[in-house]
């Protein structure tokens, strides 16, 4: 059988996450694990549904959805959500909504990140935020990861 230490050497996990998480089970990882893009990029590698890992997605981004200055952004954002709850939007609408938000999202995030690069603060709402998306990925995706690298662990 093999250990989630190597699961991560196969799936190419950054030396952080890979060091972090060394000796631990996929249930301590998703329990104790402070950063919501490490969930968010393991449920993606190990193929969780794309419904709840775009749920998952939206209601993360929705955490910063008050610094979207951009209408297309904030309908994106509204619509991955309604995506991942429900199969009234299509693969097509997420599609087209996704489009109409790029060219806002690419210069929102240079305005975003020099914003937060000249903030004081930056650090410390990082690691805020950090904290409360991985939380939304306990929530939304914890037993779907958790079934899920059991599985290959196994295999």
């Amino acid at each position: 059988m093999k250990t989630f230490d190597e699961l991560l050497i196969d799936l190419h996990a950054c030396e952080e996450a890979k060091a972090w998480a060394q000796g631990m089970t996929i249930e301590q990882v998703v329990a104790s694990v402070e950063r919501g893009d490490w969930l968010l990029w393991l449920a993606k590698k190990i193929d969780i549904p794309k419904r709840p890992l775009t749920l998952a997605k939206a209601r993360c981004a929705k955490t910063v959805i008050h610094l979207m200055k951009d209408e297309r952004s904030i309908n994106a954002v509204n619509l991955a959500e309604e995506y991942g709850l429900s199969d009234e939007v299509s693969e097509d609408d997420l599609r087209k909504a996704a489009a109409d938000a790029a060219d806002a999202a690419t210069y929102a995030a240079y305005a975003a990140y020099a914003a937060y690069a000249a903030a004081a603060a930056y650090a410390d709402a990082l690691s805020k935020n950090q904290l409360q998306t991985a939380e939304i990925c306990r929530e939304v995706l914890g037993k779907m990861i958790i079934a899920r690298v059991n599985e290959l662990l196994t295999n």
